[in-house]
């Protein structure tokens, strides 16, 4: 089965809509959470958000990032044709951004991907994953990719 190279890894992260983020808990079990992002400057970004609903802002993602900046997320699309399979995997190193401009392009970028951000611009801070490897896979073999909805299940 064909691995994908970064260029193709970026290209399908990029028009999918949705992530599962991996940071570390203190006792270094896996913390798993769907997360909305965009890339922007080669890193990925998600913001904290007040659109979806959360107990607080302070969110266990944040401070395992701050323990720890390992990370990384897992892209990928499942579709009932086992042919159109395919994942990427970004490992890396995260960082909250509170300020600066990294952070204010990244919020435009969510408001161009995302209509309910557009319509409530979020606010929150913004963690950033810079990656340090993507590896990929599809079943695909020869013809890029079919189209239709990128899902992360």
């Amino acid at each position: 089965m064909p691995a994908l190279d970064a260029d193709a890894c970026r290209r399908l992260v990029a028009a999918a809509p949705v992530g599962r983020l991996a940071t570390l808990r203190r006792d270094g079990t896996p913390r798993l959470v769907p997360i909305t992002y965009v890339l922007v400057d080669g890193v990925v970004c998600s913001v904290v958000d007040e659109v979806k609903p959360k107990t607080s802002t302070r969110l266990a993602r944040l401070g395992d990032v701050a323990r720890d900046p390992r990370a990384a997320l897992l892209v990928d699309r499942y579709a009932a044709d086992w042919a159109q399979l395919w994942w990427v995997r970004i490992d890396g190193r995260a960082a909250v951004h509170e300020a600066g401009g990294l952070r204010d392009r990244a919020l435009d970028a969510l408001c161009a991907k995302y209509p309910p951000y557009a319509a409530a611009r979020p606010d929150g801070v913004v963690l950033v994953l810079e990656p340090t490897a993507w590896k990929g896979w599809t079943a695909a073999t020869g013809a890029p990719l079919a189209g239709g909805p990128v899902t992360g299940t």
